[in-house]
């Protein structure tokens, strides 16, 4: 099949290159330019939206926010100025369920389809090809991309109808964020406490409090590896956007809330680009204490130090 990739950063670059090793065709599309790996993988670079989705049966989009994929699609050399009848679009990115709606119904009026396929599992679910596709469509187009969509997942759920896919990515975000709070709150309360987070980290992950962000941005926390990965000011993107929607649905969410407060705390000491696991940095700053393992030299320059409790 040929297949259109538009975005090809740290999720959308393993990605297309899934589809690549799968047999596919793959016509690319990055403002940054098409990384040199997937034209050596036989990818074909394009100039233009417009010219990916003249190549393509089905055009998928990986990009930042809102929009980024309402310029793709409808902007200048937009994708819809290439679509015909019958083709697929498939946006992959985190973006405004609402504005998904939208999206869909002017493709759908060129007599084409649109699936909203967020993922969740980072770029080592991107690279491992093991992200979780939570996919809103109707069930027969649903059927017709799933066995693309798979190629780049483990686990691809039909959700509902368009915007769907895009609701149950903003109800993740909101408990990867707020997990990764909690995790961060903990290993900073043992090492303030003179206790090794690492092994505190270790003996929780064998009970009920085990997860994977413990497991995955636990371990950033203490090892301080805070290059993205997910950046933080594309998960205060997506905080925003679950409470902007839950002002309109006059829903509170006190706890996103509070987190979103965190995020836009490590906005302001230029930590936007750094990998959302760095939210703990907000907490290590109110508690003038950085989180560390006995295996680290204590930081005597931040005055930093312990308490038995």
């Amino acid at each position: 099949m040929n297949i259109g990739f538009i975005g090809l950063g740290i999720m959308g670059k393993p990605m297309a290159g899934h589809l690549i090793n799968g047999g596919h065709a793959l016509f690319l599309y990055s403002r940054s330019g098409v990384p040199q790996e997937l034209l050596e993988q036989r990818g074909e670079a394009c100039f233009s939206p417009r010219e990916v989705a003249q190549n393509a049966e089905i055009i998928i989009t990986m990009l930042p926010d809102t929009p980024d994929v309402e310029s793709v699609l409808f902007g200048g050399n937009g994708l819809a100025q290439g679509l015909t009848p019958g083709k697929i679009v498939v946006d992959m990115s985190s973006i405004s369920p609402i504005e998904t709606r939208v999206f869909a119904a002017r493709i759908n009026q060129l007599g084409c389809d649109y699936v909203d396929a967020p993922v969740s599992g980072g770029d080592i679910g991107a690279k491992n090809a093991t992200l979780t596709i939570m996919a809103g469509a109707t069930e027969t187009v649903f059927e017709k991309v799933k066995p693309v969509l798979e190629l780049m997942g483990k686990s691809v759920t039909l959700i509902g109808d368009n915007g769907a896919g895009q609701t149950c990515k903003i109800a993740n975000q909101i408990i990867v964020a707020l997990t990764i709070e909690a995790v961060g709150e903990a290993l900073l309360f043992a090492s303030r406490a003179g206790v090794d987070p690492a092994r505190v980290r270790q003996a929780l992950m064998g009970g009920f409090a085990a997860s994977r962000v413990l497991e995955v941005h636990g371990g950033r926390m203490i090892e301080r590896a805070f290059n993205p990965g997910f950046r933080i000011e594309l998960h205060q993107k997506d905080l925003n956007i679950a409470l902007s929607g839950a002002r309109a649905m006059g829903v509170s969410l006190p706890n996103t809330a509070a987190t979103q407060e965190l995020f836009n705390a490590c906005v302001a000491y230029d930590g936007a680009k750094l990998d959302s696991s760095a939210l703990v940095q907000a907490l290590e700053r109110l508690a003038n204490h950085e989180i560390q393992s006995k295996s680290n030299k204590p930081d005597s320059a931040n005055g930093n130090r312990t308490v038995e409790l």
